[in-house]
């Protein structure tokens, strides 16, 4: 993988990630905008999305909730941590890729938000009633996506166990409704790399020290 990127930079510089630098200028201008006294409900309208919404209304916001900032988090996290996994992975596997990706990922804790508040509390995977007025947005889902795809796809099977057991960690630590749907992220993608891994095509992963496939 660390080939991949860098023979992509080297070669094309900026003009290797054109997706990911879009979603970081995106996600700048949402946060800037959502600051300002005129532009907080706009943003929110587009893409905030809670578990009390109706789920229709959920699915047209959730393109956009990717790239809508968490209001409770520091701004730089998320631009660091598209910069940084988006482009890795938008070289490794193409941009559509990494949408498709990191929107099955976001998809999933946003369905699992609205299961977890009708399990209630009381459910090893429930969640408190409170969070379904929980604004959900953020990269973070889409993030930890990538990471166990790209993980799964380069064989890199200790860094992928690594990062299952540091969001384990996260929920264990602070159990809140971020931690969960990380899980249910992972656990999202780990079924797209089985139904890949079973009928897939069968170069749809890369031998160890080699580049992705053509």
């Amino acid at each position: 993988m660390f080939w991949t990127v860098r023979d992509a930079l080297v070669r094309d510089k900026w003009r290797a990630i054109p997706m990911t630098l879009g979603a970081v200028c995106l996600t700048s201008v949402f946060q800037i905008v959502q600051n300002t006294s005129w532009g907080f409900q706009p943003v929110q309208g587009l893409g905030s999305v809670k578990a009390v919404d109706p789920f229709w209304l959920a699915l047209l916001r959730t393109p956009l909730s990717l790239f809508v900032p968490a209001l409770d988090l520091p701004v730089w996290g998320a631009l660091a941590q598209m910069l940084l996994v988006f482009g890795i992975a938008e070289i490794c596997i193409g941009w559509w890729r990494t949408l498709v990706i990191g929107y099955v990922a976001t998809l999933a804790g946003t369905t699992y938000a609205r299961i977890g508040v009708a399990l209630g509390p009381e459910h090893p995977f429930g969640l408190p009633v409170s969070d379904r007025i929980v604004n959900d947005t953020g990269p973070s889902a889409a993030v930890v996506g990538l990471a166990i795809y790209l993980c799964w796809r380069y064989r890199a099977y200790l860094t992928g166990a690594l990062v299952i057991l540091a969001m384990i960690g996260e929920v264990l630590i602070k159990n809140n409704l971020a931690g969960k749907e990380h899980l249910a992220a992972i656990a999202a993608v780990m079924a797209v790399c089985v139904v890949r891994a079973q009928w897939g095509p069968v170069r749809s992963r890369v031998p160890v020290g080699q580049g992705p496939p053509p």
